[in-house]
């Protein structure tokens, strides 16, 4: 699916959705809005929203057009450790 079909969709759902609260069928309405959370990678209930989206299923790997997310602004990775003190405490040395 690609991010067009995917906006496509999305607002499918939301007239749908609209439609549905219209005529007072509140499940149906419930049901829509969940997919369109979905669709737009939001969490569903009192979780925090996921910072990475999910590609829909079937559509994982190479060749889609799922954006990818990045690393925040300003991350740098993390230093590694230094083989030859793994294992090591620190402190003070002996003698």
């Amino acid at each position: 699916m690609s991010m067009s079909s995917i906006e496509r969709r999305i607002a499918d759902l939301t007239r749908e959705m609209a439609a549905a609260a219209a005529a007072e069928d509140f499940e149906l309405a419930g049901r829509l809005r969940d997919e369109i959370a979905v669709l737009k990678g939001q969490s569903l209930g009192a979780e925090p929203a996921v910072e990475v989206r999910q590609p829909p299923p079937g559509q994982m790997g190479l060749g889609t057009h799922i954006p990818v997310a990045a690393p925040p602004k300003g991350w740098r990775p993390p230093a590694k450790p230094d083989p030859m003190t793994r294992g090591k405490s620190g402190g003070t040395r002996r003698r």
